[in-house]
C-alpha cells in the first residue's frame, strides 16, 4: 500500500513539474521576441547608431508616458479616441449584422446589394477622407462614419458567411421536426453563425480602432493620432513612441475582450 501511494505521489509531482516547465516556455516564447526588440532599441540608444531625435531611449520613452499621464494629455486623448470608436463601432455592428443577415437570408437582396458593396469595400477608408470632409467637415461626423465605414465590411461578410455555412444536418433536423421560421433563425441559423460573426466583429474592432486613428492624423484637433501627428511635427519621437504603444495595447485588449465574449457566446457547440 506505502509503495503504491508513494508510486501516486511521484506521479503528480512529474505531472506538477511538467506542467510547470511547459508553462514556463509557454511564457518564455510569447516573452522572447518583445525582449529582443528591447534590447535591441536600448542598444541602438546607447550606441548612438541612431540619432535620440529619431530614435529616443527606452528611460525617455517611459519618462514621456509618465508625464503624459501626470498632466492628463494622454488620458485626454484616449478618451476622445475611444469614444469616436464606440459611436462608429456601435453603428458598424448594428448597420453590419442586421444587413447581414437579410442578406444572407434573401437571396434578392443580396444581389440588389452586392455589386456596389463589392465595389465600396475594395475602397480604403483614407481615400473616403476629402470627400467627407466637404460633406460633412471636419467635425465629428466625418470621423464617425469613416469608423463606421472601416469596420463595417468585414462585419457584414462574415455574417453572410456564417448564416450561409450553417452545417445541412442542423436544418435537415429543423425541418423533420417542422420548426417555424422565426425558431429556425433563433435557434440554428444564429447559434450557428456565432463564431463566424465574432470574427468580423474582432476584424471590425481592429479596423475601427484603424480608421480613426488615420482620421485623427488627417483632421482633428484631439486623439491619440491627432497627438501623435502634432508631436511628429514638433519632432517630438518620445511622444510619438507612447502614442503608437497605446494604440497597439489598446488594440490587442480590445481583440481580447471580444475573443474572451465570443468564447463565452459559442458554448454551445460544445455540448
Amino acid at each position: 500500500m506505502e509503495t503504491d501511494i508513494n508510486r501516486d505521489d511521484t506521479k503528480t509531482i512529474k505531472y506538477k513539474r511538467n506542467g510547470h516547465t511547459k508553462l514556463t516556455k509557454e511564457i518564455i516564447n510569447y516573452l522572447l521576441f518583445p525582449i529582443l526588440i528591447l534590447v535591441t532599441w536600448e542598444l541602438i540608444s546607447r550606441l548612438q547608431i541612431v540619432s535620440s531625435i529619431l530614435l529616443p531611449s527606452i528611460e525617455d520613452v517611459i519618462k514621456s508616458f509618465i508625464s503624459q499621464i501626470k498632466s492628463g494629455q494622454l488620458i485626454n486623448d484616449l478618451a476622445t479616441s475611444l469614444f469616436r470608436v464606440f459611436k462608429g463601432y456601435f453603428i458598424a455592428v448594428t448597420l453590419g449584422i442586421s444587413m447581414g443577415i437579410i442578406m444572407a437570408i434573401s437571396e434578392k437582396t443580396n444581389k440588389f446589394f452586392t455589386i456596389v458593396f463589392n465595389g465600396i469595400r475594395q475602397i480604403p477608408p483614407l481615400a473616403w477622407i476629402p470627400l467627407f470632409i466637404l460633406w460633412f467637415g471636419i467635425g465629428e461626423t466625418s470621423k464617425v462614419i469613416m469608423i463606421a465605414m472601416g469596420a463595417f465590411f468585414s462585419i457584414l461578410l462574415n455574417t453572410i458567411n456564417g448564416i450561409q455555412n450553417t452545417p445541412k444536418q442542423y436544418l435537415e433536423v429543423a425541418r423533420l421536426y417542422k420548426i417555424k421560421k422565426v425558431d429556425l433563425f433563433k435557434k440554428v441559423y444564429l447559434p450557428s453563425a456565432i463564431p463566424s460573426i465574432f470574427v468580423g466583429l474582432r476584424l471590425g474592432a481592429g479596423a475601427s480602432w484603424m480608421s480613426v486613428v488615420a482620421a485623427e492624423m488627417i483632421a482633428s484637433s484631439s486623439g491619440i493620432g491627432y497627438r501623435i501627428n502634432d508631436a511628429r511635427s514638433l519632432m517630438q519621437s518620445d511622444v510619438v513612441i507612447v502614442g503608437i504603444i497605446v494604440i497597439g495595447v489598446v488594440g490587442v485588449l480590445m481583440d481580447t475582450i471580444l475573443r474572451k465574449i465570443a468564447h463565452f457566446a459559442s458554448r454551445w457547440e460544445r455540448f
